[in-house]
């Protein structure tokens, strides 16, 4: 945005709500690039919003936050189906929608949304696959046995962890080092420990595992961890402090593939801005992804969430 567009948003005195889907470090580094972004404009942020991934939850939220007549609604939407008829009161209220990640089947951009701000899913998912390779590559170079390697995957309709968890499906396959034995899904983020420890029985000959986010990865590593299987390596994506000990401590975690929240959310309420001064948009916008591996811990927590490494993590990763 020009300096002339801010001051035009500014003599607006505009508001915003922010109505998210869930808390976490992730979703509190969105909330403050939009923030930031908002106050620079002057634009007032009402409400925020945790659904706590409960889509009942969510819709109600939702119609809470229209009876303050927001300008601008930030939203990553639990469930499109639930939340739609709330969404579509809020735009027909007059709310400038901007989605994160998750579209609204049956909305029309430009009409019900001004843009969805997500993630490169697809290059974070191949990216996984990349590291792998690599990795297998520089150990096993001259071995003619492939890398035997699993994936815990969501095993529900979620655009985001769908998408990445496909692009690695498929990038995987174009790499001879690696072999594809086994998949589990799950639904519950609870679930993965139970998951892991049955598929480590049934596969005891693996090298690595893939799981499609950070917290859902935790109890893989917890199940890797009182199996004594040190040797099974963790691939995932998102940045979570857990997991990042054990990266940082050489434990299972080999790397995640890290997307920059607080970019999204200053992107999410620039786009609401740009909309309102009638500017067209891309139906996506896609932010970078950091690959994060022992060496960058620091410094991609840093680009990620635009605040100071976490104390527990920093004393680790002092030398």
């Amino acid at each position: 945005m020009s300096a002339a567009e801010q001051q035009q948003i500014k003599q607006q005195q505009l508001t915003a709500a922010l109505v998210w889907h869930g808390s976490s470090p992730w979703v509190s580094a969105v909330t403050a690039g939009a923030t930031a972004e908002f106050a620079a404009m002057g634009v007032k942020v009402v409400a925020v919003t945790d659904a706590q991934f409960d889509p009942a939850k969510q819709a109600s939220d939702i119609e809470n936050i229209s009876m303050l007549k927001p300008d601008f609604m930030l939203s990553l939407v639990v469930d499109a189906a639930s939340a739609k008829g709330s969404l579509q009161k809020a735009v027909d209220g007059g709310a400038r929608l901007v989605l994160l990640s998750n579209p609204i089947p049956g909305f029309v951009l430009n009409q019900h949304y001004a843009g969805i701000v997500t993630d490169d899913m697809f290059g974070m998912g191949r990216e996984a696959a990349k590291v792998l390779a690599k990795h297998f590559s520089d150990r096993d170079a001259g071995k003619t046995k492939p890398a035997r390697i699993a994936t815990i995957f969501h095993d529900a309709s979620y655009f985001i962890t769908n998408n990445r968890d496909q692009a690695f499906r498929e990038e995987l396959a174009k790499h001879p080092q690696l072999q594809l034995v086994a998949e589990k899904g799950f639904v519950r983020e609870q679930e993965t420990a139970d998951v892991a420890a049955a598929l480590i029985l049934q596969q005891p000959q693996l090298d690595a595992i893939y799981v499609s986010w950070d917290a859902a990865a935790e109890g893989v590593i917890e199940a890797l961890r009182a199996a004594g299987r040190a040797d099974i390596k963790v691939i995932t994506h998102d940045l979570g402090v857990n997991n990042l000990l054990d990266l940082a401590r050489s434990g299972n975690m080999m790397a995640t593939i890290a997307d920059q929240p607080y970019l999204i959310g200053q992107t999410m309420a620039r786009q609401a801005a740009l909309a309102e001064l009638g500017r067209k948009l891309p139906a996506f916008t896609l932010v970078p992804f950091t690959t994060v591996q022992q060496d960058n811990v620091a410094s991609s927590w840093q680009h990620s969430f635009r605040s100071p490494v976490p104390p527990l993590l920093q004393a680790v990763l002092q030398p």
